[in-house]
């Protein structure tokens, strides 16, 4: 078989990125279509602290996660925040049929079991939701607390909706996928110039891009998606989930505000939690109110 090409961003192109001054850390991934797959990862803290995981979602990176990682290390924390492949300065397939939603949960199983991380609390959004709660799903005794917004893990069997499907056919035809740009549009905040080349800065050029412009694909559109039966295995463990489960959706994001409800209904360990609506901020709920959702985040931890 031939091994699929690789491109990995050249390591210049992250210089002088703002507020970002984590070292980076990478992990070789096994994975047989490749000569080499590696996966990058900012960790902070105490390296004996209890683990707290950060996963991003389309199409940033752990860039994302820069105010939340300072408040949550300086509290004690071993802050792990990772750059899914395709993203950030992880390793980026060029051929869109190399990502797969199964292929990106067993990377992340692959991170978990060469980091020996267990007592995991883990903050999901947008992808960093239906990849990390697959996790929590299939390794529960790994993760003690969950907190996630502006996420969800459709099956299939749901109506997406318009603004969705809008998203998708955006990503797979427009000739020009503008990293930063969509960044931009899903803060209530805005971003400052230097902001938006730091996202733009994992994809000098088109080629790098094709992580990115397949996530939308990847998301569970009917029952007969090859991620559907997976799904649905999920939402039986999650439906037994009694540890803490904390959401915080975000109350301008459009698309995914009110999407807390399902989790409060049918996740065991939702309830009774401090649960809360982030105010003034929008899908990249991070770039908003980072150092608040940090503060909520250490209070969950403490709270046992």
């Amino acid at each position: 078989m031939d091994k699929k090409l690789v491109l990995r961003t050249p390591d210049e192109r992250f210089d002088n990125i703002p507020d970002y001054p984590f070292a980076p850390h990478y992990l070789d991934l096994n994975d047989a279509r490749f000569d080499a797959l590696r996966m990058h990862y900012v960790d902070e803290g105490p390296a004996n602290g209890p683990i707290v995981l950060l996963l991003h979602g389309e199409p940033t990176w752990s860039f994302l996660y820069r105010k939340m990682i300072p408040p949550l290390a300086e509290a004690g924390y071993r802050v792990l925040a990772p750059d899914f492949i395709g993203f950030g300065k992880s390793d980026k397939p060029v051929d869109r049929n190399a990502y797969s939603y199964r292929s990106h949960v067993d990377w992340m199983k692959q991170f978990i079991d060469a980091l020996k991380l267990a007592d995991i609390t883990y903050f999901g959004q947008d992808w960093g939701g239906l990849i990390g709660l697959r996790l929590v799903a299939e390794m529960p005794d790994l993760f003690a607390r969950v907190m996630v917004g502006n996420t969800g893990l459709p099956t299939g069997d749901q109506n997406l909706g318009e603004a969705f499907k809008q998203w998708r056919e955006f990503s797979q035809t427009t000739p020009q996928f503008n990293i930063g740009g969509i960044v931009k549009r899903g803060t209530a905040r805005g971003l400052g110039d230097d902001e938006v080349a730091a996202y733009d800065a994992p994809f000098p050029d088109e080629s790098y891009k094709a992580g990115a412009r397949i996530f939308p694909n990847l998301v569970p559109a009917s029952p007969d998606d090859p991620a559907a039966n997976d799904q649905r295995a999920a939402w039986k463990s999650l439906m037994a989930f009694d540890k803490p489960f904390l959401t915080c959706f975000s109350d301008k994001d459009m698309i995914m505000r009110g999407g807390e409800v399902i989790f409060k209904k049918l996740v065991p360990g939702a309830a009774g939690q401090n649960h809360f609506i982030t105010e003034n901020a929008a899908h990249f709920l991070q770039e908003d109110a980072g150092p608040l959702l940090a503060e909520k985040m250490i209070a969950f931890i403490r709270a046992g």
